[in-house]
């Protein structure tokens, strides 16, 4: 998101936004009529449809060396990432390995790239050119949610973005590298229902509406970060938590658009639609919706974020995927393109301030086991965290097993078995719960997978059982994740990769500050999203 110094957010903020007026600027004149739907289809960055990629943050403590990091996305099969800034290391090391790199400029460096010519050339030759073609840098996404997170900075944004395409365009690459500007959803107002969503007035004349041309004259995407998550918080219950996760609702319940009658089954897809409608209200054309940021934190304030949780943030994500992926329905305005997106984030970020939520975003811990698994099997080979094939060993039920047998299977194990059980040893992670059952179910799937999940390897005279339910706890990752992840308990290290411009250059706002600027959340928490159906 904008970079900023980080706030933290407390209750009282959130009931004061919801007070806020809900007209802060005024509604185009709806005196004429609409012209037809956009045309642009999903965004083509050389390849064959829609797609899911990740971002990768800075704010950490202990980074991945870079050569670390593309192995990994590779080992999980990631063809698409989105920097925030710069890192020569990792771009380097990406070189040769066909995944794609959406580049960020932080919002601190626009000043300098939109005031010179020079500086914006000197720029794309140190990270473009300098490791073209060997690396695949598809897009240049200038500043982070500029126009509400970094008003200051807004005059330059436009320049900076066409100082930096004329030195693409000056090195043959502005057909191969696409320039635009991540937008936070405030930019959007009254987006529920979509149809009657519009760009914030005050920014549309001197600032969106110049960057949406250069957009359509370019073939280059809308970025925008949606966050559903931040709806379904803000809304006070009016937002059904399956709607916001892509679970089917009941007829009763699904959202329709009054003015067009059309049938939304996800939030996502509604914030989509409203930005084509916005963009409609301005008469642009062509210029499909690229998702810069998308995700749901994994954990948070119990009291204060009770849906931020490893449940509803593997719900969120594995559906995502399977949205984009496997079903490329589009959106009910545009079903002829489906959005790519890129999940928010890879590995989670210690070093992020503001609520409890903000460091828990990954879907990997810094030392690159998994947070939770996917259910994305069958989505293109995307990501090898998910469920697919994925088995362990734990313990048989209490009512099929008696204690000393388990006792003497987990004294198999740890013994001639040969099982690796220094993880359930006083004071390692897997030692709590301290009991039989538990430690058993550690050795007997250390034992599991040391043998490849082969056949017969998970009984121990009946005291173990096969699941495909990952018995990882807390910071106890089973051996069965860790084989997954293709690392152990052993990897310290706690991040992704450094940025040349410095450690966190710029800084990232949390993304609480999606709800901050004119607050297009009235009509949520006044009235109902949408018309029931029914």
């Amino acid at each position: 998101m904008g970079r900023g110094n980080p706030t933290h957010p407390r209750c009282p903020l959130l009931l004061l936004l919801l007070l806020l007026p809900c007209s802060p600027s005024p509604r185009p004149s709806a005196s004429a009529a609409p012209p037809p739907p956009p045309a642009g289809g999903a965004v083509d960055d050389g390849g064959t449809g829609p797609y899911v990629g990740v971002n990768i943050g800075t704010d950490v403590s202990n980074p991945l060396p870079p050569a670390d990091v593309v192995a990994f996305l590779r080992l999980q099969r990631i063809a698409h990432v989105r920097l925030f800034e710069p890192d020569a290391g990792l771009l380097a090391a990406l070189a040769g390995t066909g995944i794609r790199v959406c580049l960020g400029v932080p919002n601190n460096q626009l000043l300098a790239l939109g005031a010179s010519n020079a500086t914006a050339a000197a720029w794309v030759a140190r990270y473009v050119l300098a490791f073209h073609p060997g690396t695949l840098v598809s897009l240049l996404s200038v500043g982070d949610e500029v126009l509400t997170s970094a008003p200051n900075a807004a005059p330059m944004l436009l320049p900076a973005i066409l100082n930096l395409h004329a030195a693409l365009a000056a090195a043959g690459l502005e057909g191969e590298v696409k320039v635009s500007t991540p937008h936070s959803f405030a930019v959007v107002l009254d987006p529920f229902p979509p149809s009657q969503a519009y760009f914030n007035q005050t920014l549309v004349g001197t600032y969106l509406l110049p960057v949406l041309r250069f957009l359509s004259d370019t073939g280059a995407p809308l970025m925008l970060n949606l966050y559903p998550y931040y709806v379904l918080m803000l809304s006070r219950g009016v937002v059904p938590l399956d709607n916001a996760l892509f679970r089917p609702l009941p007829p009763a319940k699904e959202e329709v658009d009054p003015n067009t009658l059309l049938h939304y089954t996800n939030v996502l897809d509604a914030m989509v639609d409203a930005a084509y409608f916005s963009m409609r209200n301005l008469n642009v054309t062509g210029v499909p919706v690229l998702v810069t940021e998308t995700g749901w934190p994994h954990g948070g304030d119990p009291r204060r974020e009770p849906h931020a949780t490893r449940d509803n943030a593997d719900a969120y994500n594995s559906n995502l995927i399977r949205h984009v992926l496997l079903e490329r329905a589009g959106t009910p305005l545009r079903p002829e393109a489906t959005p790519s997106v890129y999940i928010y984030e890879l590995f989670d970020e210690d070093l992020r301030g503001g609520p409890a939520s903000e460091a828990q975003w990954g879907l990997f811990y810094g030392n690159t086991t998994p947070v939770y698994l996917l259910h994305v099997a069958g989505s293109e080979g995307f990501l090898a965290n998910d469920t697919a094939n994925r088995t362990y060993c734990v313990a048989a039920p209490a009512g099929e097993v008696d204690g000393r047998a388990l006792q003497a299977a987990l004294d198999w194990a740890c013994g001639p078995g040969r099982a690796d059980c220094s993880g359930i040893q006083p004071g390692e992670a897997c030692y709590e719960p301290n009991t039989v059952r538990s430690h058993a179910s550690y050795a007997f799937d250390s034992y599991y997978q040391r043998l490849d999940r082969a056949p017969g390897s998970c009984y121990f005279q009946g005291a173990a059982m096969v699941t495909t339910t990952d018995p990882s706890h807390g910071s106890c990752i089973f051996p069965g994740r860790q084989a997954a992840s293709g690392t152990g308990n052993e990897a310290s290290t706690n991040g992704t990769v450094t940025s040349d411009g410095g450690h966190g250059a710029g800084r990232r706002l949390p993304r609480i500050t999606q709800l901050l600027g004119p607050l297009a959340w009235c009509l949520v928490a006044t009235g109902g999203l949408f018309v029931a159906r029914g």
